[in-house]
């Protein structure tokens, strides 16, 4: 059992049981929508939850995982919990999908910082057990460089949720059954899993009833992810590929970038507008309606002079984007597949060169 200061649990507030944790501090939670003394951990949770939803990672207060004074300790630690609370009387599923993401990147950056301190072991220490305790992943310390080792099974069991090429075993330094990693990319494993934790751990908990002094708030939340649902409807039939990749989109999962380039792509091939576009990659939980906007414009042309072409199927399979069924037998391309489709049925529907058509002569 992890045995935590009250740094680490500013850093790692998903770890802490929240009703023990409120009850240590001694409050009820109605008195966080009166008591002006605890507003301050309200707005704080809330700009927690709002930079989640603009697809942000809280900025804290902490300094190099450490707080200058110990009443900081105690917002950081509080405001995660009322944000729980927050987004439970929302009751809205894209907050809770947002903000473990947003958590997990946050508490990613810590963990890293914690990997990579040659002064203070023990803080290297603490984060290796939660990297095991929480998520089975054991790190060993490669003593000629600092670097973590990774059993290859922890690293495929782990690695297999990413697309891109640099995540392969293949591309990756393996000594004697470890794969060899840097502080940030040993985190970086495991962000997938803590999101789908700190979820977890907000959906089991009880839904409280409305504290007075907290409605506005909580429907301007619930405003704020309501205008997060994509806007965009297909028409038409979409390749395999095309219908995953709005699927993963709709629900508010991570599409990676090869896959978010595949359908942008796509759509602009088709003579989708951008404005029409756009509005599909609202639900990612990494949005950035700027970022979003710019990378459109690139690809369609706009900026920069070249428009850039779908990939091929040959490509999307090389990245773990294709998801065949026989109707893509003989494309090279997923804007062949309704082309060509209809071509099959086309030629299925004509009369055989051996059986001549009804009223035709032999």
């Amino acid at each position: 059992m992890l045995v935590l200061g009250k740094d680490e649990k500013a850093k790692y507030p998903f770890l802490a049981d929240a009703g023990r944790h409120l009850q240590e501090y001694g409050f009820e939670l109605p008195q966080f929508g009166t008591d002006p003394a605890l507003r301050v951990i309200v707005d704080k949770a809330y700009e927690r939850v709002m930079a989640a939803t603009g697809g942000s990672v809280y900025r804290s207060g902490l300094a190099d995982g450490r707080a200058v004074q110990d009443r900081m300790l105690d917002v950081e630690i509080l405001s995660f919990l009322i944000a729980i609370i927050l987004i439970k009387l929302a009751n809205r599923h894209t907050l809770v999908r947002r903000f473990a993401l947003s958590e997990a990147r946050r508490a990613e950056s810590y963990l890293a910082g914690d990997l990579s301190d040659r002064r203070d072991r023990s803080r290297a220490d603490m984060a290796r057990r939660i990297l095991h305790d929480l998520f089975g992943l054991k790190v060993g310390v490669r003593d000629s460089d600092s670097r973590y080792l990774i059993p290859v099974p922890d690293y495929l069991r782990h690695s297999s949720v990413f697309h891109e090429r640099e995540w392969k075993l293949v591309n990756r330094q393996v000594e004697d059954g470890h794969v060899i990693l840097r502080p940030d990319k040993t985190v970086r494993l495991i962000r997938h899993a803590l999101t789908t934790y700190i979820s977890a751990k907000i959906r089991n908990s009880p839904v409280p009833d409305m504290i007075p002094g907290l409605e506005e708030m909580v429907a301007e939340l619930a405003a704020v992810a309501d205008k997060l649902t994509p806007a965009y409807e297909s028409t038409g039939e979409n390749p395999p590929c095309i219908k995953h990749a709005i699927n993963v989109l709709k629900s508010g999962e991570n599409l990676p970038h090869s896959g978010r380039f595949m359908l942008a792509t796509f759509l602009l091939a088709r003579g989708r507008p951008i404005e029409e576009i756009a509005p599909l990659f609202k639900n990612a939980p990494d949005y950035s309606e700027r970022v979003t906007m710019y990378q459109l414009n690139h690809l369609s042309g706009r900026t920069g002079g070249v428009k850039y072409n779908c990939p091929s199927c040959d490509k999307l399979r090389t990245q773990n984007l294709c998801f065949a069924v026989p109707e893509c037998d003989g494309i090279i391309t997923p804007l062949q597949f309704g082309r060509r489709r209809k071509t099959v049925e086309h030629e299925q529907q004509q009369p055989s060169d051996a059986e001549p058509a009804e009223g035709e002569p032999a």
